[in-house]
């Protein structure tokens, strides 16, 4: 097996867990936000539409964010603020006061990891 062919296997198995925390994670938050350069989900929004007069201009502030990037070792961070001039769209994912149905155990069954003190066995 080439270096190549080492690497598109290294590539497809993170995109793989990157697509399975996205599944397992997806209930604990209120907005999906998809951008042209990123996927994010989170639980605090503000999108700010800046009047240009060329071509619109969005500055999106997140909290409680989860960030679609293979590369990050972690990808739930506190805040995040995007500027861009290409599409957003915004999906709610859950209505106001709603809080989410997944409980602690139940994400680290969906992620496949123990939690700590769990005995394994």
């Amino acid at each position: 097996m080439s270096h190549l062919d080492d690497l598109d296997e290294f590539e497809a198995e993170l995109e793989l867990a990157v697509k399975r925390e996205y599944t397992a994670v997806f209930p604990l938050f209120r907005y999906c936000v998809l951008t042209q350069d990123a996927t994010y989900l989170c639980n605090k929004l503000d999108l700010e539409a800046i009047p240009q007069t060329s071509y619109p201009f969005f500055h999106v502030r997140m909290e409680d964010v989860w960030v679609w990037d293979k590369s990050r070792p972690s990808r739930i961070i506190p805040r995040a603020e995007v500027y861009t001039s290409g599409d957003v769209t915004v999906e709610e994912l859950r209505g106001e006061g709603e809080e989410p149905r997944l409980t602690a155990e139940a994400l680290a069954e969906r992620l496949g990891q123990p939690l700590p003190g769990d005995e394994e066995s």
